[in-house]
């Protein structure tokens, strides 16, 4: 019971929170020890392995630094655009006179002020859920690839690139033990009836609508009904180290991933529904069709994209609620990530638009395990390293080794013309704080690679801005990982704009901390590795050491490229 496993020992997946089929940007709290925002700390001065940012901005100060305004795209599920701590650091289009109903700048997108909506309509609908790529794929082609006189042997080119990608998707989509898969969405279903038959007695109890796992465990009761209730409650609040967590928040999460398993099996025997083009209608096979969707950047659930945002760059200083990482930057919002599979045609023209806009570094914390349309996205790509743009990709969350399982996207370009070099992928690090149950600098869940993970970033227990206006919250994932990165790429581009996307590369992970002795490899218990073996820099990223290194790659260039003297001396 796989799934059960991953969900009931401490890897819920909170697909309201941004939903992919391998759980990318899992929403999960725990209680530890670990202060709020111990990411941004130090090791020496505060006992937790967080970027030391305190030490990097006193050294901004020593060194009278300017900073200039970077911005940063973040191609996700969308932000709260009301929320205290964002609002004063949205990107806004100058070209473009909010509210008219005019294409001001001529660029195709009408009240493009904030960012843009590639899943939404004309109509105002927005695209909230949507099919795994695996489920689309596997019906494309299904008919053609099970034909009676369809012989494979015949196959070239990208007929046989989709005939191997198509055996991937059906392996998926029709499971390996039907019978196992059947069993344990039955047991879920049993599982979620009784969490939600358990909370309404316990919130009777309390009289509360909404409790937290900590507040459930001080809750006492002589109700014999109450307390059978709160004991079953409790066991699945800490099986799952949610106990920061609301009643309301985890009946709502594992509401969706029973959801999303009923749909996987579902699939199994009818073509899932279009959810995409019933409401943009576009022509999704043509790159070229790209005038579609809306300016709707918060739409229906923005929870992803505001938790990522807040860690980039949430205003610093401000008296409220919590700190970003980078203090000039404006966040250009691309919504392109629904919940399920994103589509490769939204990514590429995401990636194009934050380019065309002046972004400087794209924060792309989603992916999954096919990618029909990867030479779109490598073209985009490509684009963005020709005008000196950075990407940074969250590796993804199923604790897989990358250097021999598909994620996508990545920086390898299918034309085998090479491996785009603005690009960071970002593993998720953790403190042994934050998950009792595994105690590593690496977190439990984090996909790793000696080859294809560039660094890894604090990714438990991150805390951030939510949507609702005021609300903070944890949330863990490597797609929180990765907009740590981010904004430390921003922070280091305000300050040494000469530096080229590869350079920022660098100073990230040259600098990179390796961590006291061995970690645990995601996904096992006791197997221990150096972080080197899990990954290319061996590190965890730092902003105080980067900072550094950047001051003095900055200053090499500066007297390398010096004009040379004329004068001469003396002695001439």
């Amino acid at each position: 019971m796989h799934f059960l496993k991953r969900l009931f020992c401490g890897l819920i997946i909170t697909s309201i929170f941004f939903a992919s089929q391998h759980g990318f940007g899992q929403g999960v709290s725990a209680k530890t020890d670990l202060p709020k925002g111990w990411h941004l700390m130090d090791k020496e001065q505060d006992g937790v392995e967080g970027i030391s940012l305190d030490k990097c901005y006193q050294f901004i100060r020593e060194k009278n630094l300017k900073s200039k305004q970077v911005i940063v795209a973040v191609i996700d599920s969308g932000i709260d655009t009301l929320h205290e701590d964002l609002k004063g650091i949205l990107w806004t289009n100058p070209k473009e006179i909010p509210g008219n109903g005019i294409d001001d700048d001529h660029n195709g997108y009408t009240d493009d002020v904030h960012g843009w909506n590639f899943i939404g309509g004309k109509n105002g609908e927005n695209v909230s859920d949507d099919s795994g790529e695996e489920t689309r794929v596997y019906y494309k082609f299904k008919d053609r690839f099970e034909a009676k006189d369809f012989d494979p042997k015949t196959l070239k080119g990208e007929d046989a690139d989709n005939y191997q990608m198509w055996l991937l998707a059906k392996k998926t989509v029709t499971g390996e033990n039907p019978q196992e898969s059947a069993a344990d969405l039955l047991i879920l279903k049993r599982f979620l009836a009784t969490a939600i038959r358990s909370d309404s007695i316990v919130q009777k109890a309390m009289n509360k609508a909404e409790y937290t796992g900590n507040e459930l465990d001080t809750f006492e009761t002589n109700d014999n009904e109450a307390k059978r209730a709160k004991a079953i409650l409790l066991y699945m609040f800490k099986a799952d180290k949610i106990m920061d967590m609301t009643n309301k928040e985890y009946i709502s999460d594992f509401s969706e991933v029973v959801d999303r398993e009923v749909k996987k099996s579902e699939a199994k025997e009818k073509a899932p529904e279009n959810y995409r083009h019933q409401i943009v209608q576009d022509n999704e096979g043509d790159i070229n069709d790209r005038h579609y969707g809306n300016n709707n950047i918060m739409a229906r659930d923005p929870m992803h994209g505001t938790h990522v945002s807040g860690i980039i760059a949430a205003e610093r200083n401000n008296g409220i609620g919590m700190n970003g990482i980078a203090d000039n930057v404006r966040i250009m919002m691309i919504r392109a990530v629904p919940n399920g599979d994103e589509h490769d045609k939204d990514i590429a023209l995401a990636i194009r638009y934050a380019v065309d806009n002046g972004a400087k570094v794209i924060n792309m914390s989603f992916g999954k395990h096919l990618s029909p349309n990867k030479a779109w996205v490598d073209d985009a790509v490509k684009y963005a390293q020709s005008k000196g743009v950075l990407l940074v990709e969250a590796a993804g969350n199923d604790n897989a080794d990358l250097d021999s399982t598909t994620n996508f996207p990545n920086p390898v370009f299918k034309d085998q013309s090479g491996t785009a070099s603005n690009w960071i992928t970002v593993g998720a690090s953790s403190d042994p704080l934050a998950e009792p149950g595994f105690k590593s600098y690496t977190a439990s869940f984090s996909n790793y690679g000696k080859k294809e993970v560039d660094v890894f970033a604090p990714g438990t227990k991150i805390y951030s801005t939510l949507p609702g206006g005021n609300r903070y919250g944890n949330l863990q994932g490597t797609s929180m990982a990765a907009p740590v990165v981010t904004g430390i790429a921003a922070l280091i581009m305000e300050y040494y704009p000469a530096l080229t996307p590869q350079q920022v590369k660098y100073c990230i992970v040259k600098s990179a901390v390796a961590p006291p002795g061995k970690v645990k490899k995601p996904g096992t218990d006791d197997d221990l590795v150096n972080l080197s073996d899990i990954s290319i820099s061996g590190g965890i990223v730092n902003a105080y050491d980067a900072i550094k290194l950047a001051n003095r790659l900055n200053t090499e260039i500066k007297e390398k490229d010096a004009p040379k003297s004329v004068l001469k001396s003396k002695k001439d």
